[in-house]
């Protein structure tokens, strides 16, 4: 793991900016600055020479310039952090020059010159990692925060990186690690036929267990989506105003919209920020009867999306609702739509407000609240633009109002949920060899099995394929 070589990379984007960053971590790190920094700073006050770079205080920015040989390359501010007090356990320095990329280029071949080697992506959290200052999953967070494009991204991996899924995780592996060691101390005893696993207590903890691991499971349903965009259904007949109320939720023209039914024939995605939480919107097909080959087959794709959404928003044409044989149309087409989804939330959205009269709305509003009184039901124009602001406001709360609302973990990286599936797969055969009275031996490598597949999501049991893989998907000045 190259744990004695000192490292260098830019730490801020590639590019011209206004200032870049530096980094150098490592056993050598304060050597190869001390040969090309000096102070600006003099020794004293009556003396010309600079302060020498060993007598500059640690965790301070200190100004000063980098020379290669006589020339100088920049005029910088340098951070100095001495092991184990710094971000990679090891001896850190971050020089914050101007943003010239020669400038940042000259700088990292000063320091590769005198010793350092560029970092590979992901080594400084790496050199973290194997210096204990986190564990794997915190690592992991580190890459899931500068990924984060949203408020709930980021709380997920904040959560993560401050170390609460590893401490809950920890607790857990530690109860089971126990009880493997008192099964297994058993063996030794066999002949005396002596128990030191209480087996109703093992019962109680692998009930436990259980339920904490299915709740971290089942998370990674939600983790998952909010990560990449919570994925919103756009669904209903030709003409009722999909693509305009896509285009109103996003505020441009991103559908074309017109009054040609059936204008739409492949869905449209793209996503909105509202209050933190990022959503992704599909505008999708007209659902309807026809021959049409190709509508047809956007038909497919309407319901093929719906399906692999978190939430459905099914319009209606309030300027269609003015009979009773339109609005029983309309009721059962939400029935269908009901029995077909029912594992996601439908919202009824009765859209073209401003093209009916109130007592109207108040009609339809009432039919459908009659036959369908469990559906939300919202009203709105998409092409004015009238009660936009309130159906934004109601997809922020469908989710608040559930596990964002709450402290619980949310699990959202793909490893650890297969990690969480193997170790719940083993609590389960822990649990048939108790009802089954198998042997203690294996009691016990069931228990560890689990262990086993907690301590790879913390990095307690690991191997260098593994660590090559994750880190390997950081940015390379991290």
């Amino acid at each position: 793991m190259h744990k004695n070589e000192t490292i260098v990379a830019l730490a801020t984007p590639a590019g011209s900016g206004a200032i870049a960053v530096v980094r150098l971590s490592g056993p050598e790190a304060h050597q190869i600055i001390r040969t090309i920094f000096k102070s600006a700073y003099a020794k004293a006050k009556s003396d010309s020479a600079s302060l020498p770079y060993d007598e500059l205080n640690p965790n301070t920015v200190t100004l000063g310039h980098i020379y290669d040989g006589d020339r100088v390359i920049d005029e910088v501010l340098l951070s100095k952090f001495n092991a184990p007090r710094s971000y990679t356990g090891e001896h850190v320095v971050e020089i914050s020059c101007h943003g010239s990329i020669y400038i940042q280029q000259e700088i990292i071949n000063l320091c590769l010159k005198k010793g350092a080697r560029m970092a590979q992506a992901g080594e400084f959290t790496l050199q973290a990692f194997l210096n204990a200052k986190m564990d794997l999953s915190q690592a992991e967070a580190v890459a899931d925060l500068i990924a984060s494009e949203s408020e709930t991204a980021h709380q997920i991996a904040i959560q993560q990186m401050r170390g609460g899924f590893s401490s809950e995780l920890q607790e857990l592996r530690s109860k089971l690690l126990n009880f493997a060691s008192l099964i297994e101390l058993e063996l030794d005893f066999s002949e005396e036929d002596v128990a030191f696993a209480n087996r109703d207590d093992l019962r109680k903890l692998l009930s436990e267990s259980q339920l904490k691991l299915r709740q971290l499971i089942d998370s990674f349903a939600l983790g998952n989506v909010i990560k990449s965009g919570i994925p919103i259904a756009i669904v209903g007949e030709p003409n009722v105003g999909k693509s305009t109320l896509l285009n109103a939720l996003l505020n441009e023209d991103k559908a074309i919209v017109s009054d040609i039914a059936g204008t739409t024939r492949d869905a449209i995605e793209d996503e909105i920020n509202i209050e933190g939480i990022r959503f992704r919107l599909i505008d999708t097909a007209g659902i309807r009867e026809t021959t049409d080959t190709i509508e047809g087959m956007g038909i497919q794709r309407s319901y093929s999306k719906a399906e692999q959404s978190k939430l459905v928003l099914y319009l209606l044409d309030a300027t269609q609702l003015n009979t009773n044989p339109r609005i029983i149309h309309c009721l059962m087409r939400i029935q269908i739509m009901r029995e077909k989804f029912t594992d996601k939330p439908l919202v009824v959205i009765l859209n073209k407000l401003d093209q009916i009269t109130g007592l109207e709305h108040a009609e339809i509003i009432k039919q459908l609240q009659e036959k369908q009184p469990q559906i939300p039901l919202i009203s709105l124009s998409a092409k004015s633009g009238s009660g936009v602001e309130e159906l934004k406001k109601a997809l922020v709360e469908s989710f608040k109002s559930g596990a964002l609302s709450q402290d619980d973990t949310i699990v959202s990286n793909a490893r650890h949920y297969d990690a969480l599936q193997r170790a719940y797969a083993s609590l389960i055969e822990v649990q048939t060899g108790i009802e089954n009275d198998i042997s203690s031996e294996f009691l016990a490598i069931d228990i560890r099995a689990t262990a086993e597949a907690l301590g790879s999501i913390t990095g307690e049991i690991t191997n260098d394929e593994l660590l090559g893989n994750i880190f390997s998907q950081f940015c390379i000045g991290k």
